[in-house]
């Protein structure tokens, strides 16, 4: 159980690459890595929870690792409604019902926007380092949020463009070097990470998503009916627990407080001490319990 295998399977647009543990597992969790991330940053939560006889998947989302477009031709969308989609069909290509879905920052607004879009699709959501109902580009931002989010308007410049283009993997280990306490990485960790960054669609895909949101690059019309049910965002009524690393230095954790009102049914939110942005590999020994706590 403590090893992965790397798979690949097809969905309407996407050949998904994904890990996978104990696959003969009785229930399936589905791991979702955010930016710049991979699959891999799941392994010491997926190698517990494997352990506790689940079945774990943790796939690559779309511009990242092996996962690839099957066609040319289909926008190279970055959008968030279209990572709720992928999710979804993520989900149905590998018959999923009722699985647990846990998602990391873009990885988070993919879990939770398929549960928006697909009421009952899991039997529990758990969100890290996100709020919920933060995708709307008109949310008050305060003073500090806005200079924390300076990586998103410098995309949106031409500079920050070359930068993503060229320097992609030297751009994203500035993420890691100020959206957490000093400390929590090797080098060697970094670079096997971001060897799912050389993924052709990885540039197109990251400036279109952080431009994209902000007004700054076209919406596109084939994600028209997800966007219309995840806009306003929709109530959830599955069991959520968000996990919020205390010192997060991209999303401030009041980013992720006071969203009771988006929740029906059971919600919790719980602030990991001695974490920032990352905390499944800062203190994935508190995440693990958490999820367990939460879910079995």
């Amino acid at each position: 159980m403590s090893t992965y295998t790397k798979k690949t399977i097809l969905t309407p647009l996407l050949e998904i690459e994904y890990l996978e543990w104990n696959p003969d597992g009785k229930k399936t969790i589905v791991l979702a890595h955010g930016w710049p991330d991979a699959p891999i940053t799941w392994t010491p939560v997926a190698q517990a929870l494997a352990a506790q006889g689940c079945r774990i998947v943790a796939p690559a989302l779309r511009g990242f690792a092996g996962t690839r477009f099957l066609s040319e031709q289909t926008p190279r969308s970055g959008q968030l409604a279209s990572l709720g989609r992928d999710m979804l069909d993520f989900i149905d290509a590998l018959a999923l019902t009722n699985p647990i879905l846990v998602g990391h920052d873009w990885g988070a607004r993919a879990v939770a926007n398929a549960v928006g879009l697909r009421p009952g699709v899991a039997s529990h959501l758990i969100m890290l380092s996100v709020g919920y109902g933060t995708n709307d580009p008109n949310q008050s931002l305060s003073y500090a949020q806005t200079r924390s989010y300076w990586y998103h308007w410098f995309m949106a410049t031409e500079r920050g463009e070359k930068a993503v283009r060229t320097d992609g993997k030297g751009f994203a280990k500035m993420m890691w070097d100020t959206w957490s306490p000093t400390g929590w990485y090797t080098e060697a960790d970094f670079n096997e990470t971001a060897l799912a960054f050389e993924n052709p669609d990885w540039p197109d895909i990251v400036l279109h998503s952080y431009q994209q949101r902000w007004g700054h690059a076209p919406t596109f019309s084939e994600y028209a009916e997800e966007d219309a049910k995840l806009n306003p965002a929709p109530i959830i009524s599955t069991p959520t627990l968000v996990m919020h690393g205390a010192q997060d230095y991209c999303s401030n954790p009041d980013m992720s407080a006071g969203k009771e009102r988006f929740f029906s049914g059971r919600y919790e939110r719980v602030l990991i001490e001695r974490a920032g942005h990352f905390p499944q590999k800062e203190q994935p020994t508190q995440v693990i319990k958490e999820i367990e706590r939460f879910c079995f």
